[in-house]
């Protein structure tokens, strides 16, 4: 397990660079743009590909080739892993060419699907429409760049692909700071970055892939056999991998129809959500994949297991503190980050109330991106997509039957919470299903020791919330300080908070050697 302890804390770490840059270029968006018509307007034109690239590339295409990857490695030559690589690249470039071009000139199309209430404001409308063409071909370039990092990944080349994340928010944060503003119309300018963003992001991997001679040429070959069982695995991996992506443009489908800024509100605080959920969920699933896919292979049912119930350990234990500091902290964080410039009171409170319901689904989330890959490392995409869809459903229904209703019959700010709350709630499903299935399957069996580990979790986080909650004090205060005290404080709270919750802990007896379970007859 320490190989995965290794590549987790090196990929958390890049991830970590990633959200504080991420941040970065949030700050400047709000300090720049508030949360006003032009915001929502970009937050859809991006939304839009990025859903399609988490829906084609980094969800259903890396979990349908990252095991085939795994499988080709252990059981086939070298040249057949190349041959397989250039045939997935150049049959995804042409696929995503044809879908890219079919975006730009359906743009309209897109933003009255995706945004209907825009429709009324011919204003935002038209502005969203073209924003959308210049952010389109982002999805052309993102889906290539996963795909080089499904397979740096499959070599264990975590750090190349960990820093994607990092050059796009860079580009975005000399787009957003230093160009928009000098041009007529910024938003365009800001779609402009994202284009910019996306070519960044491929070509910063190839030179690792040539080197490793893995890339030589590539070219459409829908007949190669490696492809084929890419494209059967994708189909329903691309409503079960994405189901929460589904959920949020779905759910931005509902909130263009609530006052303006919802939208907004929702994107500020679902990137605080994303930090933790980012930095080590989403980094450790990165790493598993790849050890499941290839104990799976070798047929090693034992470090299977393991791996997952050593994933599902660090997940209890570093999420649920992270958990209770965002609901405790909505306020204070929201403040820190992003009340500057154009973003005022009223912002800080709205996104500070869609904070705290999307806090209440972190677990959710983070199991889920922890439990998905035990099927896809087994090639099962269809079971997770059969819950996926049925999460997605509860979503939607709780939606059109508490939500909408309210939208349209006493519009006031708030609403856009409830939309919030709702994912967590179908993610929360998401998961116990996923876990349920695992768990039939025999594939995941639980070490000694689950019960007193979540005692100790548990009291460590009634402290630290108590200490939190006590010091921390109310939102109107930390809005009236100045920028450098906000963040003082803001250390000294996530500082003394861990410090109570990692000394709770050691003091009722957990240790790290408790998390690095091995399978029987070690490993």
């Amino acid at each position: 397990m320490s190989g995965f302890f290794r590549s987790t804390s090196i990929v958390g770490g890049l991830t970590l660079l990633s959200r504080v840059t991420g941040l970065l270029r949030d700050m400047v968006y709000s300090r720049m743009f508030g949360a006003g018509v032009l915001m929502d307007a970009f937050l859809v034109a991006f939304k839009i590909p990025n859903f399609m690239r988490r829906l084609f590339a980094e969800g259903a295409f890396s979990q349908a080739f990252v095991p085939v990857v795994s499988e080709y490695k252990v059981q086939r030559s070298h040249d057949e892993v190349r041959e397989l690589v250039d045939g997935a690249m150049g049959t995804m470039a042409w696929f995503m060419a044809v879908v890219t071009i079919v975006g730009i000139v359906a743009a309209p199309l897109f933003v009255l699907l995706f945004a209907p209430g825009f429709h009324a404001d011919a204003g935002k409308f038209d502005l969203t429409v073209d924003m959308l063409r210049w952010t389109f071909p982002y999805l052309l370039f993102i889906s290539l760049a996963s795909l080089a990092a499904g397979v740096l990944n499959s070599y264990k080349r975590f750090s190349v692909p960990a820093l994607m994340s990092t050059l796009m928010n860079l580009v975005m944060i000399v787009f957003a700071a230093w160009l928009a503003p000098r041009f007529e119309r910024p938003g365009v300018v800001l779609a402009i970055g994202v284009f910019v963003a996306g070519v960044v992001q491929l070509v910063f991997q190839l030179p690792s892939l040539i080197r490793m001679g893995l890339l030589r040429r590539p070219r459409w070959r829908w007949d190669h056999a490696g492809v084929k069982k890419i494209s059967q695995l994708m189909l329903p991996a691309i409503f079960g991998s994405s189901v929460s992506q589904v959920a949020l443009l779905l759910d931005t489908l509902i909130a263009s129809f609530l006052v303006t800024g919802s939208i907004s509100w929702l994107y500020y605080a679902d990137r605080l959500m994303e930090f933790p959920l980012g930095v080590f969920s989403v980094a450790l699933a990165t790493v598993m994949l790849p050890g499941l896919a290839a104990h799976h292979a070798q047929e090693s049912v034992e470090h299977f297991s393991a791996t997952l119930d050593w994933a599902l350990r660090l997940t209890i234990v570093i999420v649920a503190p992270a958990t209770v500091a965002l609901m405790v902290l909505a306020g204070p964080l929201t403040v820190t980050i992003f009340h500057y410039g154009e973003f005022n009171a009223e912002d800080v409170r709205m996104s500070s109330l869609a904070l705290v319901a999307f806090a209440t689904g972190l677990m959710g989330f983070s199991l889920v991106k922890v439990l998905a890959p035990g099927f896809y490392a087994r090639q099962d995409t269809r079971t997770p997509m059969k819950i996926g869809v049925r999460a997605l459903a509860i979503n939607m229904l709780l939606n059109l039957v508490i939500v909408l209703p309210l939208a349209f019959y006493g519009n006031k700010p708030g609403l856009h919470a409830l939309l919030a709350l709702n994912i967590g709630i179908s993610a929360w499903y998401n998961a116990t299903m996923l876990y349920r299935g695992l768990r039939n399957a025999q594939v995941l069996h639980h070490a000694p020791g689950w019960r007193r580990m979540l005692v100790q979790v548990f009291v460590g986080n009634v402290l630290m919330g108590i200490f939190l909650w006590t010091v921390a004090g109310d939102t109107e205060r930390w809005m009236a300080m100045r920028t450098l005290e906000r963040m003082e404080w803001t250390l000294l709270l996530v500082a003394g908070g861990a410090a109570i919750y990692f000394a709770t802990l050691f003091v009722l007896g957990l240790r790290v050697a408790h998390l690095r379970v091995r399978p029987p007859g070690g490993g």
